[in-house]
């Protein structure tokens, strides 16, 4: 099978579980609290958790190569989103430029790497979820409040996947032995991540007035720079960057291709932006990935 076919059928196994997540908290099944609670259990067990089994691999050469070579390309996409997104939108909508910046890689990137490109992948993109997370807490948090002075660095090395990250470079690096029984059970929990991520997406999406948004324009643009205007432009650099093999580009890239992170919407209403208009843009990406992201992946190995 494809790898487009492959990716096809686990964005259909993704809508379907986010489908439950909707059906049940419409029927009331499910509850706001709810969500919020699978949200921490992603976000301080599973995520963390993933992060830490792909550490757990014999240090080798190539290992480290990839370790470097991904972290630098990790850096470089993370950079040109932000610079793309500004130029694109500047102050003139924060809001739209944070959206367009920040990918969902972890609820919805990682399910689609690991049924497509299998475990070993994940490796390849520990670091950018990492990285990820600490331009999520300085640029964007500048981005949306424009003070320079609320970047905090004991913040970020509070961050589960942060610290999930150092744990795993001292167990790689330093060649730490991790018994088989915790492997077993990094690689349970692991498992959680495409059920829980996908419901607690239908749960957001329940929340929403689909029928009023969808009939606004500016959230399809804001969408459309999110899932298609960035990847294409950070796939034609990457290409030209002798870093890393194309699987490795490719697993990197989907992480890139990815709609709007759910944090947009949060920091928004910290920093007493336009929380509605973010909600709005993670809903219609995540609703328009499930067509872009099999033509991304196409458009990708094209270019690469």
């Amino acid at each position: 099978m494809g790898i487009t076919s492959l990716l096809i059928r686990q964005i259909t196994v993704m809508f379907a579980l986010i489908g439950v997540g909707f059906f049940l908290y419409r029927r009331r099944m499910l509850t706001d609290q709810g969500a919020k609670d699978m949200g921490n259990i992603l976000l301080y067990l599973v995520f963390p958790a993933i992060i830490l089994n792909n550490f757990c691999v014999e240090k080798t050469p190539e290992k480290v190569t990839e370790f470097v070579h991904s972290s630098l390309l990790s850096l470089i996409c993370i950079i040109l989103a932000v610079i793309i997104s500004w130029i694109i939108y500047g102050k003139r909508d924060v809001v739209a430029a944070f959206s367009a910046s920040f990918s969902n890689s972890g609820f919805i990137g990682l399910p689609i790497i690991l049924a497509v490109l299998g475990p070993q992948s994940v490796f390849s993109i520990s670091m950018l979820m990492a990285l990820a997370n600490i331009q999520l807490w300085t640029a964007g948090v500048y981005m949306m409040s424009g003070d320079l002075s609320l970047i905090k660095p004991q913040k970020l090395l509070k961050l589960p996947i942060v610290l999930a990250v150092i744990a795993g470079c001292l167990i790689f690096f330093l060649e730490i032995p991790v018994p088989s029984v915790v492997q077993s059970i990094l690689t349970s929990v692991s498992g959680l991540n495409t059920p829980l991520a996908m419901i607690v997406t239908g749960i957001y999406l329940a929340q929403s007035d689909l029928l009023s948004m969808i009939r606004k324009k500016e959230i399809y643009m804001a969408s459309l720079c999110r899932l298609i205007v960035i990847p294409v432009i950070t796939a034609f650099v990457i290409r030209i960057i002798p870093l890393g093999s194309a699987v490795m580009k490719l697993a990197i890239l989907i992480a890139v291709s990815c709609p709007t992170g759910t944090n947009t919407s949060i920091l928004a209403q910290m920093y007493g932006k336009n929380y509605t208009e973010a909600a709005e843009i993670i809903c219609v990406s995540t609703l328009l990935c499930v067509i872009t992201l099999p033509v991304m992946v196409t458009i990708i190995q094209l270019i690469l």
